[in-house]
């Protein structure tokens, strides 16, 4: 799948703030068709990092949201000052 349809939007709410604080995670939401594999390729191809395990849920609005946890050796912090929201 092309990265840019499987990552739609990241999330930048309290609870995705703490994760990427604490526990070094992005919070994307996704394609309803997308893969956890296809999750983990988009990201390392787009942000040139390593992922080491991604957490997918459904919201109760209907939306796929996935917890992307990286390799120590990037920070989730830095990534998501490319987004320019923070």
């Amino acid at each position: 799948m092309d990265p840019y349809k499987v990552l739609l939007y990241p999330l930048m709410g309290e609870k995705a703030t703490i994760l990427r604080e604490k526990e070094n995670k992005l919070t994307f939401i996704v394609s309803k068709d997308a893969t956890k594999k296809d999750i983990n390729d988009a990201v390392e191809s787009l942000y040139n990092v390593k992922v080491l395990n991604t957490n997918v849920m459904i919201t109760s609005k209907g939306k796929k949201k996935a917890h992307i946890r990286l390799d120590l050796k990037y920070s989730a912090e830095e990534i998501t000052s490319h987004f320019g929201v923070l």
